[in-house]
C-alpha cells in the first residue's frame, strides 16, 4: 500500500533545487567563512550574500541581523531568553505557542521571570483584549506565535504589534508555519524578531533563522566566538545556509501557486469527509487559517488508536506538534482553545504539502473514513 504523507507540519520532503544548490556548495566551497585566508573569504562573501537574500525574500531592510541557527527551536530560545534581558522581569507569551516557545519561557520562570499567558478564544485566535490587558502591566517581551503550528490558524499579529509598539515592548513571532505559505514583510509587521526554518518550506533540516530588527538589544546564549554578530557562535554551515536561502527563494517566487493548490487540497479533505460523517469537528475553521494545515476530531474514537491504525493502512499524521510526539499529553492548544474532552480525545492533524496531489487527498479521505468505521464497529462490538 502506498504510504500517502499528510504531516508536513513536522518536516517536508527536500526540495530537489535546493539538494543541487547545497550539493554545489559542499563541492566548490570548502573553507570555513571564518578563516582569513582566500578560500575563507571566499566562502564568507557567499555567506553574507544568503543572509542579504534572505533579509530581502523577508521584506527585511539592510541593517537587520540574519542570525542562521540550527532550527526554529534554536531561534525560538535565542530570541526569548536572548530578548528578555539579563535582569528578571515579566514576559508574556501565548498560551498556544509551540514547545520550542513554552519550554523557554518556563526556562525563564525557573529564573525568576514572571511570564504571564495570553489565553485564546475558542476558535484559537489570541484574545487580543485580554492581552492588552496584560501589558498595562508591563513586559520586557512579548511572543506570539503566527500561524499555530496544530490549527493552522492566523493570529492578528500586525494588532499584537500595534499594541507593543505603543508600549515600546519588543515582539516576537514564531513564524515557521507562516513563512512560505503567507506574504511577510519583516519592516511592514514592526515585530522585533521573527524566527524561521528550512525543514517547513522544503529545505534542510537542521538550519533555521532569527531575524532581529536593528536597535533591538539582544544576548547570546551560546558562548564561543564571534560569528553572527557575536549572538550565535560556531562556524557557519554555508551549504546550509544556501539551502535556507533557496527553499526561501523558491517558496516567495510559487507562493500564489502554492497557496492556490494548498487550499484546494484542505477544501477537498474536509469537505469529503464532513459531507461522509458530519459528527467531525473541524478545529479552527470559523477563522482565517493557513491553506496547509487540518485539525480534526472524530468523536467517539481514541487519536493514539486512530493514528496507529493510519500509520497501518497508509497515511502519515500525527497527533500533535512533532516536538510533542511520543507524548501522552493531549493537545496543550486544543485545551488552550477549551474544546471539550471528547473531541480532545480524537483530535489529529494533517498536513499537506506542495507536492501532495488530489488523488492523494482522495485516497486519504477514503482510508481515514474506513478506519474510523472499522474502530467504531469493534467498540460495538
Amino acid at each position: 500500500m502506498n504510504c500517502i504523507y499528510l504531516d508536513h507540519n513536522a518536516t517536508t520532503p527536500l526540495d530537489p533545487r535546493v539538494a543541487e544548490a547545497m550539493l554545489a556548495v559542499w563541492r566548490d566551497y570548502p573553507a570555513n567563512p571564518a578563516s582569513q585566508h582566500g578560500p575563507g573569504r571566499r566562502a564568507a562573501r557567499l555567506l553574507e550574500d544568503q543572509r542579504e537574500r534572505v533579509a530581502e525574500l523577508l521584506g527585511a531592510g539592510p541593517a537587520t541581523r540574519v542570525v542562521f541557527t540550527s532550527g526554529a527551536t534554536e531561534a525560538n530560545n535565542l530570541a526569548l531568553r536572548g530578548l528578555a534581558g539579563s535582569s528578571p522581569g515579566r514576559v508574556i507569551v501565548s498560551a498556544i505557542e509551540h514547545p520550542s516557545g513554552l519550554e523557554p519561557a518556563v526556562h525563564l520562570q525557573r529564573a525568576g521571570w514572571q511570564v504571564a499567558y495570553a489565553p485564546v478564544r475558542s476558535t484559537g485566535v489570541v484574545d487580543v483584549e485580554r492581552l492588552s490587558k496584560l501589558l498595562e502591566n508591563g513586559s520586557q517581551l512579548v511572543s506570539l506565535i503566527w500561524v499555530n503550528h496544530e490549527t493552522g490558524v492566523i493570529q492578528p499579529l500586525d494588532e499584537v504589534a500595534r499594541l507593543c509598539r505603543e508600549r515600546r515592548i519588543p515582539l516576537h513571532t514564531d513564524a515557521v508555519q507562516a513563512v512560505g505559505k503567507l506574504p511577510v514583510d519583516f519592516d511592514r509587521l514592526g515585530v522585533a524578531a521573527l524566527s524561521l526554518s528550512a525543514h517547513k518550506l522544503h529545505g534542510p533540516v537542521g538550519v533555521g533563522a532569527l531575524l532581529v530588527r536593528a536597535g533591538v538589544p539582544i544576548q547570546p546564549i551560546l558562548q564561543g566566538g564571534f560569528q553572527q554578530f557575536g549572538l550565535r557562535p560556531g562556524t557557519e554551515s554555508l551549504a546550509l545556509a544556501v539551502g535556507l536561502r533557496t527553499a526561501l527563494e523558491l517558496a516567495v517566487r510559487e507562493l500564489d501557486e502554492r497557496a492556490r493548490h494548498l487550499t484546494l487540497l484542505r477544501d477537498r479533505f474536509e469537505s469529503t469527509l464532513l459531507a461522509a460523517d458530519p459528527t467531525i469537528r473541524i478545529h479552527g475553521r470559523e477563522v482565517p487559517r493557513a491553506p496547509h494545515t487540518s485539525n480534526i476530531s472524530l468523536p467517539g474514537l481514541d487519536r493514539q488508536a486512530v493514528w496507529m491504525a493510519l500509520d497501518l493502512a497508509g497515511i502519515a499524521c500525527s497527533t500533535g506538534s512533532a516536538c510533542a510526539s511520543g507524548s501522552s499529553e493531549l493537545s496543550p492548544v486544543l485545551r488552550a482553545m477549551g474544546v471539550a474532552e471528547p473531541e480532545l480525545r480524537s483530535a489529529l492533524r494533517f498536513s499537506f504539502g506542495r507536492l501532495t496531489t488530489i488523488a492523494e487527498v482522495d485516497q486519504a479521505c477514503e482510508r481515514i473514513l474506513l478506519v474510523a468505521r472499522e474502530l467504531r464497529e469493534r467498540i460495538r462490538g
